[in-house]
C-alpha cells in the first residue's frame, strides 16, 4: 500500500501556522505513522521531491521568485490547501496594497535597488487553483487536523463558515456589543479561534477573516453608534485580513 505523502511549504509569513502543526505533538506523531511528511523545513532539513499527495503552503505571494514558486508547488500537488490569513486573504503585509511600495522600500532599504518586490501582498488563489483555504492568525489546531484527516480520507473538510457570533452563543459568551457597547467584527468574522476574544471581555478584531456571508453594510452603523469613527473602523478592519475585508467592503459600497 502506498503512503500518502505531505509536504508544507512557506512564502512571505511568519512561520505561526507551521508552528501550529508542530504543536499538535501526540497528534502528530499519529498523522506521522499515516503519512510520509516528504518535506517540511520547519521541522527537518530532509526533502523529498514531489510529487505530493497534499501541500499545505503558508504565507502570501509578494514577490516574482513567490508567484513561479507557489505554481510549482501546485504542478507538484494532487491538492493544495492554503493555511492562515497571509496564504488565505495576503495577510497583515497586504496593508501595503493600499499604499506606495516604493516609498516604503525607499525609507526603510539604505538600497532599494537590491529588493525585488511586488507592489501588492496577495492571496495563493489569485494565482494558482487552491483545493481549501484554512483561515486563521494563526490557525486553529484542531480544524487543520480535521483538514489533514479529511483528505487523507478522501472526503471533504468538515470546517464551518459560520461567524464568531455562533461560536459565542455555543460557549454561553455575553454579547460584548449588546451588554457593553464594545465593537466586535464578530458577526462578520469566520469562527475558528472559539471565540476567544468576546470571552474575555474584549471585542473580536477579525483574525480568522469575513465569514461565508458578512454583512458589513449592516455591522458598520453599529460600530459608528459604539463610538468609532469612518477612520477608526478602517482601522480595526485593516489588520490580519485587510485585503480581504476592504473586498467585501468594495462590493458594499457599489
Amino acid at each position: 500500500m502506498t503512503v500518502p505523502t505531505l509536504a508544507v511549504f512557506k512564502l512571505a509569513s511568519c512561520d505561526g501556522c507551521q508552528l501550529t502543526l508542530l504543536d499538535c505533538e501526540d497528534e502528530l506523531l499519529t498523522l506521522a505513522g499515516k503519512v510520509r511528511i516528504a518535506h517540511f523545513l520547519e521541522a527537518s532539513s530532509a526533502v523529498t521531491p514531489g510529487p505530493y499527495d497534499l501541500a499545505l503552503v503558508e504565507g502570501s505571494v509578494t514577490t516574482p521568485a513567490d508567484a513561479e514558486r507557489v505554481r510549482e508547488i501546485r504542478a507538484q500537488s494532487r491538492h493544495l490547501v492554503t493555511i492562515g490569513a497571509c496564504a488565505t486573504a495576503g495577510g497583515i503585509q497586504a496593508l501595503r496594497n493600499f499604499a506606495d511600495v516604493e516609498e516604503f522600500t525607499r525609507a526603510v532599504y539604505a538600497r532599494p535597488d537590491y529588493i525585488d518586490t511586488l507592489a501588492t501582498s496577495t492571496p495563493v488563489s489569485d494565482h494558482v487553483d487552491v483545493d481549501f483555504e484554512l483561515r486563521g492568525c494563526p490557525i486553529d489546531r484542531t480544524q487543520l487536523l480535521e483538514v489533514i484527516t479529511a483528505y487523507l480520507a478522501g472526503r471533504k473538510p468538515d470546517i464551518p463558515d459560520h461567524s464568531v457570533c455562533f461560536a459565542c452563543k455555543r460557549r454561553g459568551t455575553v454579547c460584548v456589543t449588546v451588554a457593553h457597547g464594545t465593537p466586535c467584527l464578530g458577526p462578520v468574522t469566520h469562527a475558528g479561534c472559539g471565540a476567544i476574544c468576546p470571552a474575555y471581555g474584549r471585542g473580536c478584531y477579525g483574525c480568522f477573516g469575513p465569514s461565508g456571508s458578512p454583512n458589513l453594510r449592516a455591522l458598520i452603523p453599529l460600530l459608528h453608534r459604539d463610538g468609532m469613527d469612518d477612520r477608526a473602523v478602517e482601522r480595526l478592519l485593516r489588520t490580519f485580513n485587510a485585503a480581504a475585508f476592504d473586498k467585501v467592503g468594495k462590493e458594499v459600497r457599489s
